[in-house]
């Protein structure tokens, strides 16, 4: 997969998760984290709203978590 399919195929990623409910966005995130791994290894640049867009899909699973731990 060349660069401008990765990238495109990231953004396709990312108008779902926009337009997703939290459980969807959070079944989409692996998917987005696997391929900004990919870009990365084929020494693509990633563009740091995808970085941003999976650094936030990891802070929510995180505070789901904890929003559901009994106190």
């Amino acid at each position: 997969m060349t660069q401008s399919e990765m990238i495109q195929f990231a953004e396709t990623l990312e108008a779902r998760i926009a337009s997703s409910n939290a459980a969807g966005r959070q079944s989409l995130q692996p998917k987005l984290h696997k391929l900004i791994v990919q870009l990365g290894e084929n020494g693509f640049d990633v563009p740091r709203r995808l970085k941003r867009l999976d650094n936030e899909l990891v802070e929510e699973a995180i505070e789901a978590r904890f929003d559901n731990m009994p106190v």
